[in-house]
């Protein structure tokens, strides 16, 4: 009998990982263990322990499976916020691809893996440097934000928003009714809005100030009963 090793290894970490995020994608992240990945990998339960200590770190490498692929691509002829909005969209549409696993992202959030992401929006950024942070942090919270809620829904089969009773609710029935937008794309109007708001405070020289404009709006201009 040939005891020797094979020459090429059965499974890697990349590999591993994969496999995890399959196993969570078909019975869910509660029904995740060692033992489903080695089945699926074709290997025994022990092996896997020579590439993670526990299963905690077979997980963190889920999560950074997910995001893996991030960068700012698109046509350099967008602007810059449509090309931003781009990328948020990709990467949403990333961790929706596996709403099972997408809230590992909240365990292990594997912001170094960003680095390279963020240098290239912040490298991209036509405003000043004083303005570049608040970028990355509202879209990296909006972009996030977004999915994990949609990705909760999806994985227990819910509506996006809740059913609720319009009579008690008269002002959230009425946003919800005139709502020109499906899901996904009321996530990139959701960021143009902000990145509109960021031109906006550039251009007024604004960095830092409270928001008053909304005191400036006609009331005739709000139509509660329409």
């Amino acid at each position: 009998m040939n005891l020797a090793r094979p020459s090429t290894p059965l499974i890697s970490r990349d590999g591993a990982a994969k496999a995890a995020l399959d196993v969570i994608d078909e019975v869910g992240l509660a029904s995740l263990s060692l033992d489903r990945v080695a089945k699926k990998l074709k290997v025994r339960p022990p092996s896997l322990y020579h590439y993670f200590k526990d299963k905690a770190e077979l997980l963190e490498e889920v999560a950074r499976l997910l995001l893996s692929n991030l960068a700012m691509t698109g046509d350099p002829d967008m602007s810059y916020e449509e090309r931003l909005v781009a990328m948020c969209l990709e990467t949403r549409r990333a961790l929706l691809g596996h709403p099972n696993a997408a809230m590992l992202i909240l365990q292990f959030f594997p912001r170094h893996m960003l680095l390279n992401a963020y240098e290239a929006v912040a490298n991209a950024d036509p405003y000043p440097p004083e303005f570049h942070m608040a970028v990355i942090e509202g879209t990296e919270k909006l972009t996030f934000g977004s999915a994990l809620f949609a990705a909760a829904a999806h994985a227990r089969d819910a509506a996006p928003f809740p059913p609720f009773d319009p009579s008690r609710f008269p002002a959230v029935a009425r946003a919800v009714d005139r709502n020109p937008f499906d899901e996904e794309h009321l996530f990139e109007e959701t960021l143009r809005m902000f990145l509109a708001g960021v031109a906006d405070r550039y251009r007024r020289g604004a960095l830092g100030q409270r928001v008053v404009e909304s005191k400036h709006l006609f009331k005739a201009e709000v139509d509660p009963a329409g």
